[in-house]
């Protein structure tokens, strides 16, 4: 990204201070005449400390504030809608500049609470059993606006709250923005200024984009790869676009090369469909495309949305689907679905209206 640091003028808008890189505001701040340690100064304030105005950084000058004011501005999320579900999870409705929306999830989970991040606004592909999948895509989300749905996350919690985990598994296939993806990743990652995370706390989701997985590795983060289906005609059937990028048997190659490291395993997520995917047969086929990886499975049975024809499968075969897997060496838990009376279980992120999840659910509840 190039970003012109001059005195602006009269017509160009303010540099917005989120989205200048470590490199660019070493160089915002040189333009001044500042010293150097002025850089880690503004950065702890945009990411540690959450601030909003530059008058908020106390620790610069009045007369600095005011000359870096002239020039730039903090342009943090500031519509934010929540839905509150009745088991603790909220799902953030976020209004960006120009008028586009996006969802982020905070999923309490006994001592856990994980933050559920988009990194488009709609998303590229067309899997079968995701909402966010209908909108089509939008655009990518630049870093600083994934980067400030962690921030504005927090500045939702309250008492004892913390986050535990950030999973880049909400609006978007993350690894169609990497670019964006990387860059917000480093900011969360960076223990100077930044928010300080740890990458093993951190999981990056893709429904199966086989060449950009190296990617990921370089992040330091985990891997989380979403297979829905045991043979290419269901992936084909279930995820069209993401099989068009890449066949079955190249996405499970390209994961039998990713270099793990050691201690670490990659996470495969099935979404089930009841009378699609969930046969016993199935099982046994995603045991033989699972076996000599190191790996665990995320079992979803199906989050229904409005419109949508397939179905979640009883949970007796759900538990049958388990076993098989569990029989054979494999872990495979069954992902718990949070926030299903608001749209905010895995799948439901999109474009119904806030005033109607509620009574969108009505029905699905009772079957679920």
């Amino acid at each position: 990204m190039n970003v012109d640091m001059s005195m602006p003028e009269p017509s160009r808008p303010p540099i917005n201070l989120l989205s200048l890189t470590e490199t660019q505001m070493v160089t915002l701040v040189r333009g001044f005449g500042w010293p150097g340690y002025r850089t880690g100064q503004i950065l702890r304030w945009l990411y540690q400390r959450r601030a909003r105005t530059i008058a908020q950084m106390t620790d610069l000058s009045q007369t600095d504030r005011e000359k870096l004011s002239e020039v730039a501005t903090i342009q943090r999320t500031r519509n934010c809608t929540v839905l509150q579900s009745s088991d603790g999870t909220r799902k953030l409705l976020l209004t960006l500049d120009d008028g586009l929306r996006i969802e982020t999830v905070l999923i309490p989970d006994e001592d856990r609470l994980t933050l559920c991040v988009s990194t488009q606004v709609g998303c590229m592909l067309d899997c079968g059993f995701c909402l966010t999948g209908t909108m089509g895509l939008k655009r990518n989300l630049k870093a600083h606006e994934i980067v400030d749905q962690v921030l504005t996350a927090q500045d939702q919690l309250t008492g004892d709250e913390r986050l535990t985990n950030l999973v880049f598994m909400g609006m978007g296939e993350p690894l169609a923005n990497s670019e964006a993806l990387a860059a917000a990743i480093r900011c969360l990652t960076n223990k100077a200024w930044g928010l300080g995370w740890s990458p093993r706390r951190i999981t990056v989701s893709t429904a199966g984009l086989a060449t950009r997985l190296k990617d990921v590795a370089a992040l330091g983060v985990n891997l989380a790869i979403s297979l829905n289906g045991t043979t290419e005609e269901q992936r084909q059937q279930l995820m069209p676009a993401a099989s068009q990028i890449a066949s079955l048997k190249t996405l499970m190659a390209a994961c039998r090369r990713y270099p793990l490291p050691p201690m670490r395993r990659l996470t495969f997520e099935y979404v089930l469909l009841a009378g699609v995917n969930d046969s016993d047969d199935d099982a046994r086929r995603l045991v033989k495309l699972l076996t000599g990886i190191r790996c665990k499975v995320n079992l979803i049975p199906f989050n229904e949305f409005p419109g949508n024809a397939f179905r979640r499968p009883a949970d007796d075969r759900v538990f049958t689907f388990q076993a098989i897997l569990t029989r054979a060496g494999i872990d495979a838990f069954i992902r718990k679905s949070r926030g299903r009376d608001v749209l905010g279980a895995c799948g439901q992120l999109g474009n119904v209206p806030a005033g109607q999840a509620s009574v969108a659910l009505t029905q699905i509840e009772s079957r679920c």
